[in-house]
């Protein structure tokens, strides 16, 4: 593979469990480096385009909208995919897999990544979960095409599957907001999970975490960047702004001010990261308007608080209106300066602890936690 992500060790694995046997007729080719979705292609129409999408190092949205879109668009929201292959290795080399390890996958998708680990530790010692039916239907049969058999179960992955605990390792190839409780509970002591992890306000990256001796924690850093569609369980609301103003016209008595950081800043992926582990239970929307001006609206999950900071280009002061209980772009500009007068710090210096009390992110070291802004 070009991207240097398929190591020798891997090389057998992948010669051995051919992308395209786990591949549908009809896919939506993505990028590499976004989620951006390309139309159709139909393998009986275009077969040197189909297996073109394959062999690159792209993702292949495989069903829109829990499997209710139908024809040949763009559907909605992406739902299940064949993911990036350098992802895939890579995730998996987090994963340290050794030979007769058990292990745990969290969402089957179209079976690829269940056969790999087959391939590599045995049928017998995989057990994939997958909460879609129709999705696991797909998946057992792209396996029996591929001579594979490990366990794929239809259940919420959430709660793992406790009757072949306990696990050496854990991969989610779906992105959490919170590790569940059970995954670490069905942990053997010393397993490793790793995981997409994201925040309710933006932003995902790969987290490789040990499970402590007494299997009571899980404690690790985050190895790459990512951007993997959501446990289904763990998808947020976004209530509509009316919600907000409860009866009221804008600007409903918010409070009016200014500020020097540019919106635009607070917008990237890693700071989006960062801005959520302070600013928990918000999120964002931007209304886009001519000549790259945009407002951008900040919401909290109960829809009690809101604010707009407006971004106008080559300006260097920007409005803003903030109203509820909550100051929210106050919280978004704390947690931004935290982090700008660390030096920007990348997602490696990062790191996630994981308990019975809860979760904790921390920079650099589990004593130094992320400053909650709320």
């Amino acid at each position: 593979m070009a991207s240097g992500a398929l190591s020798s060790d891997w090389l057998p694995t992948f010669n051995a469990v051919p992308r395209e046997l786990f591949v549908p007729d009809r896919i939506w080719p993505g990028i590499a480096d976004g989620t951006k979705q390309n139309p159709v292609v139909d393998r009986w129409e275009d077969a040197a385009a189909w297996r073109g999408a394959v062999y690159s190092d792209i993702p292949l949205t495989t069903q829109w909208d829990d499997g209710d879109h139908d024809g040949d668009g763009l559907g909605t929201t992406p739902s299940s995919s064949n993911s990036l292959p350098s992802m895939v290795f890579t995730m998996l080399q987090d994963l340290d897999v050794r030979p007769g390890d058990r292990v745990l996958e969290i969402g089957t998708g179209t079976g690829w990544n269940a056969a790999l680990l087959a391939h590599r530790v045995g049928d017998a010692n995989v057990v994939s979960v997958e909460f879609d039916a129709e999705v696991a239907r797909g998946a057992k049969a792209n396996l029996g095409r591929a001579r594979r058999d490990p366990a794929v179960v239809v259940a919420d992955g959430r709660a793992g599957w406790v009757m072949r605990s306990p696990y050496d390792r854990l991969i989610a190839t779906c992105s959490v907001l919170e590790i569940p409780p059970a995954w670490l509970e069905q942990m053997a002591p010393g397993g490793v999970i790793v995981a997409p992890f994201g925040t309710e306000y933006g932003g995902e990256h790969i987290v490789q975490l040990t499970v402590s001796g007494d299997g009571t924690e899980a404690r690790g850093r985050f190895t790459r960047s990512s951007a993997f569609m959501r446990i289904r369980q763990q998808r947020t609301e976004r209530p509509l702004f009316a919600e907000y103003l409860h009866g009221a016209k804008w600007p409903a008595g918010a409070t009016r001010t200014t500020t020097k950081l540019r919106p635009p800043d607070t917008g990237g992926w890693l700071a989006q990261f960062v801005i959520g582990a302070g600013v928990p239970a918000a999120f964002w929307r931007r209304e886009q308007y001519e000549n790259g001006a945009y407002t951008l609206w900040l919401y909290s999950r109960d829809t009690l608080s809101w604010a707009t900071a407006d971004h106008i280009p080559d300006r260097t002061e920007y409005e803003v209106y903030q109203s509820g209980p909550r100051k929210l772009w106050d919280e978004v500009e704390a947690a931004y300066h935290w982090w700008a007068e660390r030096d920007r710090p990348s997602y490696e210096r990062f790191g996630l602890t994981v308990s019975p009390d809860g979760q904790q992110l921390w920079l650099d070291t589990p004593d130094n936690p992320v400053p909650q802004q709320h």
